[in-house]
């Protein structure tokens, strides 16, 4: 049974850092590419930031480069997305997903901004 459980959200100041973990199980995680979304309030769910399996080529919305930085670390079946300078702007639900033929998704992590 494929898992995903995403952690570290919180409420930041506008400025400030979070860093966001989440840990993937049911899955042979070191050949998979990972992905970190968000969904803030009445807007689509959107891409943040992607991570091929062996974590040399990522990606990143153009709302997010420069700040945030997606990571693996294959020894802990875990991805991670560091987030600095936070605006309100990237105030949402942050998810991460997977694909085993199946897409899977974690549960999310709320990560709230303020002014």
């Amino acid at each position: 049974q494929v898992q995903l459980v995403e952690s570290g959200g919180g409420l930041v100041q506008a400025g400030g850092s979070l860093r966001l973990s989440c840990a993937a199980t049911g899955i042979i995680f070191s050949i998979k590419d990972m992905g970190w979304y968000r969904q803030a309030p009445g807007k689509q769910r959107e891409l943040v930031a992607r991570i091929s399996a062996g974590g040399g080529k990522t990606n990143y919305a153009d709302s997010v480069k420069g700040r945030f930085t997606i990571s693996r670390d294959n020894a802990k079946n875990t991805v991670y997305l560091q987030m600095n300078s936070l605006k309100p702007e990237d105030t949402a639900v942050y998810y991460c997903k997977t694909e085993t033929g199946i897409t899977y998704w974690g549960k999310g992590a709320l990560v709230t901004v303020s002014s």
